[in-house]
């Protein structure tokens, strides 16, 4: 896991540096990263985790995606922009991260062929202590 975290962030840091945004504007890498993140699981959870061994789902899943989409940065993104008077911006930035994750999330499945079935009934749960 500690290796996935470890790329995860590295991925999160080169984009954050491929698209910079000062404090007072749009954080389009942040969002951008965390609607990838979304989408990536759906897909790894639909076809990876029903056969993958409990190592690789924490290297990819906690580990890999967890660094690399990071809620705290979303926090950070909205309360910076309304510290600097940008508090719309904010809220469509939170709004966006919200409905745009779910929707990549949702495409994920559906691309997966999971589309129309109940992902939490058929993926086993991840116990990170075995």
């Amino acid at each position: 896991m500690l290796i996935g975290g470890f790329v995860g962030t590295a991925a999160r840091l080169w984009l954050d540096v491929l698209i910079p945004h000062k404090d007072n504007q749009f954080p389009l890498d942040t969002l951008l990263i965390n609607i990838v993140g979304s989408f990536v699981l759906a897909i790894l959870i639909s076809r990876v985790w029903p056969v993958a061994q409990q190592w690789v789902r924490a290297l990819l899943g906690p580990g890999l995606l967890g660094g690399f989409t990071t809620f705290s940065a979303v926090m950070v993104s909205m309360v910076t922009l309304a510290a600097n008077g940008q508090i719309l911006m904010a809220l469509v930035y939170g709004a966006l991260t919200l409905i745009l994750g779910f929707g990549a999330a949702a495409l994920g499945f559906r691309i997966a062929g999971r589309g129309g079935t109940n992902a939490a009934d058929e993926v086993p749960a991840m116990d990170l202590d075995e």
